[in-house]
Order: structure tokens, then sequence, then C-alpha cells
């Protein structure tokens, strides 16, 4: 497009660059070129810098505005070369100088279509790379998806065939015990069979725990309770193992809202952890002992602990407590435990953390943010009185 108000420049131009192959519009002033500009799109403008109302350098600016890619060539008399300079600040693309050279004008064009070209190669590379990008991200998602259901496969297939072996030792000592009409046999294969059944629905139950989307089913209650729950549980176990099992409970805590059944679920989870850990200590002299702790921490509902004395851990097995089925009981743990504790305590919008050493023991701390008091709960419990002293 050539925007000039001199019509004999415009149709000289015209006439020049229809010759050389060129599509050629016009315009005699700015305001005609905007028009032209937003409705033809032309890639290369020839524009005058001295045009009244709207001059070449305003011209220029919102050329550039409206479309980034648009290749603007100034003309100028000689006394405008400090325009045609300043043009450039505004991203022409060259200047030419009136009366017009015709060799200088194809050098112009010349660098203006190299300029195309090249922006052109940027974009289509970019555009390439870009979708090589996308693909070859796809595809390690891909392998990496690939890796993630082997690794779990392999780990399931790893325990289910544990519980197997234990399924035959318990079957062949039964059959022994028919044979030989044992009664012993029969009691000791029959715990054994019993106690690998146990093992494949904790297997199943553990793995549609951590693979299902579960959403917390808050309650307003005393949050020591589910901590109470747990202890009560599993102090006969303590007992019978030797492990010391004690409540640290604080009093001071309220009624907060969270979820207590899946508070519940995190600290058995780690509390059986915990006593698992203290039967693994070589000091057989030292009784190992776990803590179940309850805390009020600035900025978060509650803060639960549960700590042992167990052997502790080192750092590389610190790190990888929280993925994907690691398990330090070998043979005896699929790795889920910890995995559906911390799944439970990010649906909570809390953390967990670990705190272990080789020698010292570990525990483990989970917060809880403070939750506002849902409306359904509200409109059984009723909004709080003047005179009443309940955390509500």
């Amino acid at each position: 497009m050539v925007v000039d108000d001199e019509e004999g420049v415009r149709r000289v131009l015209n006439l020049s660059l229809s010759e050389s192959g060129y599509e050629v519009l016009t315009a005699a002033h700015g305001k005609d070129a905007l028009e032209v500009v937003r409705s033809e799109h032309p890639p290369i403008v020839l524009a005058d810098i001295k045009m009244p109302g709207m001059d070449g350098i305003e011209l220029l600016r919102k050329i550039k505005e409206e479309n980034p890619d648009a290749e603007v060539i100034m003309m100028t008399g000689h006394a405008d070369l400090e325009f045609a300079i300043k043009s450039l600040w505004f991203e022409a693309a060259d200047f030419i100088t009136k009366p017009i050279n015709y060799d200088a004008l194809e050098m112009a064009l010349n660098r203006v279509h190299e300029r195309i070209w090249m922006r052109n190669k940027i974009r289509e590379y970019t555009e390439n790379l870009e979708k090589l990008v996308s693909e070859q991200t796809r595809k390690l998602l891909e392998a990496e998806r690939m890796a993630a259901i082997g690794q779990t496969v392999a780990t399931i297939a790893h325990a289910v065939k544990n519980i197997v072996g234990g399924l035959k030792g318990g079957m062949y000592i039964v059959e022994r015990g028919i044979e030989l009409e044992n009664q012993q046999y029969l009691h000791q294969g029959w715990n054994m069979v019993k106690g690998n059944v146990d093992k494949v629905k904790k297997l199943a139950m553990d793995l549609l725990s951590y693979s299902s989307e579960r959403q917390p089913n808050y309650d307003l209650c005393d949050p020591n309770i589910p901590a109470r729950e747990v202890f009560h549980l599993m102090h006969s176990r303590a007992t019978q193992d030797k492990i010391g099992l004690k409540l640290d409970l604080a009093q001071d805590l309220g009624r907060v809202v969270l979820d207590p059944e899946g508070v519940y679920s995190c600290l058995l989870n780690l509390v059986t952890n915990a006593i698992d850990a203290c039967l693994e200590a070589d000091d057989a002299d030292k009784p190992g002992s776990v803590v179940i702790r309850s805390r009020k921490v600035e900025g978060w509902a509650v803060e639960y602990q549960v700590a042992d004395t167990g052997p502790g851990m080192r750092e590389e097995i610190r790190d990888k407590v929280f993925h994907s089925f690691f398990s330090t009981k070998g043979s005896k743990g699929t790795g889920l435990g910890l995995m559906i504790t911390e799944k439970i305590v990010r649906e909570h919008g809390g953390v967990i953390q670990l705190e272990s050493a080789p020698g010292v023991g570990s525990t483990f701390t989970l917060r809880l943010p403070v939750k506002n008091v849902p409306l359904e709960i509200l409109a059984v419990v009723g909004e709080p009185d003047g005179e009443d002293d309940s955390p509500l």
C-alpha cells in the first residue's frame, strides 16, 4: 500500500510497483490508510512522513499497534531526515528519500522481503519446536505413566506372591494335620491361612482407599477423640509386644472442624508403623515406646504427633517414605499406609512432616488447618448465644 497526499507520487509508484508484480493499494491520508490496513491487511506499506492531518509517524505507530507484522517503509524529503530516523524507533523497516530513486526503493523492498521471510521461518521453527516439545512431553508423560503402572503392578504382584506363599504354607500344614490327625498342625495351619486372608483384605482395602477420590466428611468434634480411639484399639497389641503406648493430649483444644474418620485412619496407620518400628530396634533390653500427642499450634486447628523410640531412619529413607509403594518393612508391607495418610492429610488441606534419625526414633507430625463450621452442622447445633461458653 502506498500512502501519500500527492496524487502524482501515488500514481507513479502504483504503476512502477504493479509492473514489478505487486498488487498495489493506495491512500491519500493516514485515516484512509488505516481503514485499508484494517480491511485488506497489506504486508508492506510505503508511507510519506509529511501529510496533512495524521502524519506518517502517527500512522506508523497505529499500524504497528494493530498489525505488528506489517513492514512500513517511510518516504521523506532531505529536510525531514530527522523524522525519518525517528521513525526507526517506532519499528519502521527502512526509509527512502524523495524524489524516489527506484534502485533505492528496490533495495528497501528486498530488505523487507528478507525480514518477512526470516520472521516466517522463525515462526515456523517455533511452531515446530512447540509441537516437538509437546510431542516429547506427551511421550515422556506416557512413559512415566507406564513406568508408574509397571511399578504398581510389580509391587502388588510381589505382595500377592508373598501372601500366596503364606497361604500355600498354611494349606500344607493343614493337609499334614488332616493326614496325621494332628490338632496342633490343624490349628497352626489354619491360623496361617486366616492371617494371610487378612493380609489380602488389608491390601485390597488399602488400594481402594488410595485410589478413591474422597472428600473429608467434616464434623465439629473434640479432636482428641480419634487419638483416644486409636490408643484403646492398639493398647492390647502394644502390651502384647511389650511396647509402651502412651497418650499425651492437650486439654485446651475445644471443638474443631475435621474429619474424625480420616484422622482416625491417619493416626492408626502411624501408630501401627510406630509399634512395628519399635519391634525392629536392636536393643532388646530397652523396651520401646510410642506416644500419641495432640497440641494447639498457632495458625492451625490442631497438631497431632506420633513419636516412637524405634531405630529411626537415614536421610535417604526419610525422603522416600511418602513415595509410591515404598516400605521399610520388606515383604511385610506394601508402602500404602503412609501414602494413604499423606493423601488424607492433603485432602484436609493440612501438612505431614517427619523427623527421624538413626538410633533416635521417628516423629510424624500432622497439622490440620482451621475450618469454618459447615452450615449443615450449624443448622443442627445452632448459633451460639451470649451465655454459651462452648467453642461455638
